[in-house]
Order: C-alpha cells, then sequence, then structure tokens
C-alpha cells in the first residue's frame, strides 16, 4: 500500500540582540514541488530525507511549502503572521491523504510576538494533520527545542557537527526514523535533559574540541537498534527565549530508561566540561598592535558581528583600531552598508567616494569616513564552497582605501568561507589581514594557511563574551550569566503513541 510521505520546512537563526528585524523579503520561499526541486542533489536537509525515502518503493513523496533565510535580527509580527498563515495553508490540502510528515526546522527561530514559532508551527500542523500520523522534524545544534515542539512530534534529528557539514545527514536520520515508525511499528519515546549553561569557544569544534566527545557518543548510539534519534543542542546564545538552553535529546524505541540512562550521561560530562567550553578572546586593541609585528596572513575573527550567528554584519570596530593604531598592512575587509553601495554604483567602476562605513544598521557602531576608489561591482549573487545555499547579497561593490579593501554587501549574508571575496574577484591570501565575521570556518578556509587567528574581543549582537548581552528572558541562573548555577539533571520525557 503506498504512503505518502510530506515534506516542508521553515527555518532561520536569529540573534534577538540584533536591534535590525528580519522581514517576509529577507526569506526564499518555496511552493508545492519546488519544495524539493530546489534541494535535490545539494548538502540539505530536504535532500537527505528524499534519498532516504526513494528507497522505499511504498512510498511517494510529496511536499508544500518552505520558507529559509539567512541569520538576522527576528521576524516582525507582520512577516511572521504571513509566513505561519502560507505554511499552515499550504497543509490543508493534505489533510487526511498522508501517512507522516517530515519538517525541515532549524530551531531558533524568534519573531516579535512569537517566541516558539517552530513550537507553533508544529501544535497548529497537528491540528490539521491530525494526532495519529507521525510528525519528525530536523533541527540545528544550536536550536532551542522546546517543550511544545516535543508535545506535538514523534522525534526530532539535530546536526551532529559543528561547524556544520552533515545537513543531508540529519535529514536522511528523521526519514530514517519516519520510515521505522510507518514499516516496523516502532513507538518513539523522547528523553530530553535541560542543561543551565550557554557555552562557545573552539572546544565546541565537534571534529577536535570537548563538545565532540559527547557528540560522537550520541552519534555511536545510532547502531544500537533502541535508538530512533540521538543529539545534542547547544542552543544559540544570542536567541534570548524562555526555553534557551543546553540540551540532550534521545528518542528509543519505547525505551524510556534506557533514553534517561544516555542522556544524563551526555549531560553529566559536558557540565563537567562548561568552563573549558568558553571563548578565549584576544583584546581589540591587543590584537591589532600584535598583527602589526607579523609576517602574516593574520585572520581577526569577529565573531561578535558574525551574520551566520544572527548579526547585522555592519560591524566597523576592528576597521576603527586598525585606523587608530594607523596599520601598515593590506586589509580585507567584508562589511554590509547599502548606502555606500549605491553611491559606488553611481559613480562607477574607476569613481572616488567618500563613504562613511559602518554602524548604519547596528547603532553601536559609529560610521568610519573612506575615501575609496571603486575596483568592482556584481550583483552579489554566489555559491557558498560547502553549505548548501546560494547567498543573494544584493548589489555588492569592492572599495579600495589605502590599504584596506572593502567587500561591500547591501545586505548581510553568511561569511563562513571564501566564496564572498572569490565572487568578487579577490584572493584572500594575497592580503596580510583578512577580517573574518564567522565564529569557525572549516580549516582550509583560512586557518590552515595563516600565521595566526586572533579571535577578537569586539562588541556585537552576536559576541561570545555572552555577560555582556544582557539576556533578560532566558530562565536564569545560566552559566556563564550568573555566577552561581547548579545542574540538577531533571529527565523530561515526551511519548504520543
Amino acid at each position: 500500500m503506498t504512503k505518502r510521505i510530506l515534506i516542508a520546512g521553515a527555518a532561520q537563526e536569529v540573534s534577538t540582540f540584533n536591534p535590525v528585524f528580519s522581514t517576509y523579503e529577507d526569506f526564499n520561499i518555496a511552493v508545492g514541488e519546488e519544495v524539493i526541486e530546489n534541494k535535490i542533489g545539494k548538502n540539505s536537509e530536504i535532500a537527505g530525507m528524499v534519498d532516504v525515502l526513494k528507497t522505499d518503493s511504498d512510498i511517494e513523496i510529496v511536499s508544500s511549502y518552505s520558507a529559509g533565510a539567512t541569520s538576522a535580527g527576528p521576524l516582525d509580527n507582520a512577516s511572521w503572521e504571513r509566513i505561519a498563515s502560507e505554511f499552515l495553508e499550504a497543509l490543508k490540502p493534505f489533510a487526511g491523504e498522508i501517512s507522516g510528515a517530515l519538517f525541515a526546522m532549524h530551531g531558533s527561530m524568534s519573531a516579535a510576538n512569537e517566541l516558539d514559532p517552530e513550537g507553533y508551527l508544529l501544535a497548529e500542523s497537528r491540528k490539521i494533520l491530525g494526532e495519529e500520523i507521525p510528525i519528525v522534524y530536523t533541527q540545528d545544534i544550536h536550536g532551542v527545542t522546546t517543550a511544545k515542539m516535543l508535545k506535538h512530534a514523534d522525534g526530532v534529528s539535530v546536526y551532529h557537527t559543528y561547524p556544520h557539514v552533515d545537513f543531508a545527514d540529519t535529514g536522511s536520520r528523521a526519514a530514517k526514523q519516519l520510515l521505522r515508525q510507518l514499516n516496523d511499528g516502532t513507538k518513539p519515546v523522547v528523553v530530553r535533559v535541560p542543561i543551565p549553561a550557554l557555552v562557545r569557544g573552539e572546544q565546541l569544534i565537534t571534529e577536535s574540541g570537548l563538545f565532540g566527545n559527547q557528540v560522537s557518543y550520541l552519534k555511536e548510539l545510532h547502531n544500537d537498534p533502541r535508538i530512533l534519534n540521538a543529539g545534542f543542542q547547544i542552543g544559540n546564545p544570542f536567541t534570548d527565549v524562555p526555553e534557551l538552553c543546553s540540551q540532550v535529546l534521545v528518542v528509543t524505541d519505547n525505551d524510556e530508561e534506557f533514553a534517561k540512562e544516555v542522556a544524563l550521561k551526555a549531560a553529566s560530562e559536558f557540565w563537567d566540561n562548561r568552563l573549558e567550553m568558553q571563548a578565549d578572546l584576544d583584546p581589540l586593541e591587543e590584537s591589532v598592535a600584535k598583527a602589526a609585528k607579523l609576517k602574516g596572513p593574520v585572520i581577526f575573527t569577529d565573531a561578535a558581528d558574525a551574520p551566520s550567528s544572527g548579526a547585522s554584519g555592519d560591524s566597523n570596530a576592528i576597521v576603527v583600531e586598525m585606523i587608530r593604531q594607523d596599520y601598515p598592512h593590506t586589509v580585507l575587509v567584508p562589511i554590509v552598508d547599502a548606502s555606500a553601495v549605491v553611491r559606488a554604483v553611481e559613480k562607477g567602476i574607476g569613481g572616488r567616494i567618500t563613504a562613511k562605513l559602518g554602524g548604519n544598521l547596528d547603532r553601536r557602531f559609529t560610521p568610519v569616513e573612506v575615501k575609496a576608489t571603486v575596483i568592482s561591482a556584481s550583483d552579489g549573487t554566489f555559491p557558498l564552497e560547502k553549505w548548501p545555499s546560494i547567498e543573494h547579497a544584493g548589489p555588492t561593490v569592492v572599495l579600495e582605501a589605502g590599504k584596506m579593501t572593502f567587500v561591500v554587501f547591501s545586505r548581510p549574508i553568511n561569511l563562513v568561507d571564501r566564496a564572498p571575496f572569490y565572487a568578487n574577484g579577490l584572493d584572500p591570501q594575497k592580503f596580510h589581514s583578512i577580517i573574518v565575521k564567522s565564529p569557525f570556518c572549516e580549516p582550509e578556509f583560512f586557518d590552515d594557511w595563516c600565521e595566526i587567528n586572533l579571535n577578537v574581543d569586539a562588541p556585537g549582537s552576536t559576541s561570545a563574551d555572552l555577560p555582556s548581552l544582557g539576556h533578560t528572558i532566558c530562565a536564569r541562573p545560566m552559566f556563564p550569566l550568573d555566577e552561581v548555577v547548579e545542574f540538577v539533571p531533571e529527565p523530561e520525557v515526551y511519548s504520543r503513541r
């Protein structure tokens, strides 16, 4: 008997400390068959889902709607209501017509008047699709799975890598859980262990850091037939929402005690390592002075202004300090400034402009005036090196101001590799210093060939100096926001069968 499986998606990671709201126009919307067509052949959750479902000849794959956007500030309420309405309306033709559903989600969405968008969508989807069909959803390792999400789903599949590379694998694990439930009659039990800790730093790199030990432990459990899914979320510290935390999520086939056992083991080891899972930041003034004396190349990691984490991308903090110190080397700088792009395009290639760069979105930064030559212009559309996405930076220009070369985008994009530079005719290895606005990148992109990577303590809406951000919504006490924090493990159990 043919079983119809529905695929849909809604995903964005936000920083609630970014003062600029996201809008509907920031999202890539796909409807109907486009949901799958846009992802096939890419390292994406939906592609992973499809690959697994296609192995079962009794499965018919259908799709309804997806909305995805680059990380940014929270959604304004009108945009959120429109996306939610479109997502749910697209489900209605499938009510009573499908055997199961797979949702590609993130876990760190947030809107002006809805702090748990994914939970809302799952709850409302249940009202439309019914209580009986299984629903499994995917999550980023930086997602914030909530009780509401788990009450309305049968399971969750979480990334096992940071930096993220296992998008398709995460989708395939979700699909495998769904098929086991449909074909083998498994009865999923989800155990969640919340941990009052927010973490940053290189120890979170799953290939080499301490956090990788917990992830590897949970990953290996997938060889045990009792395990349907297992993962670890460290939340997004920049998404200040009520259930923000780190947490272990284990899904078993009707074995609550085993799920509790493995979840508690991973949670306990993680808590013991929490002090080492904080970012080691280099003071800004000292970093610039140190780099001035080095042969190079030097990477300045400005994770506090990482668009991939939800920042605005228009920090000029490092540039301002370099100018103050009369920095002697060539510097490559990515920055968002739509007004500067407009002026540069008007002048044309070879033209001279005076631009005030930075601080046009996030007002904690003061624009800095530079006199620059327009070197090139592009439409700002290009693929990333490894992530399964096409970036749309809008009109983009390259400006040269003395020893500084600016790649100026009209809108924030993921700056997680070298693609934004290459797409604009620039080779970062030809510069002494490169500002990289991502907390971590794959080693071959920068670390493998630079002399040193300085993780700069700069201001911004995604600063790794977490106590400086000003959380007001998440549960307290919370490490490292508070000095005294106790961890009393309290497993939560969710089961719909």
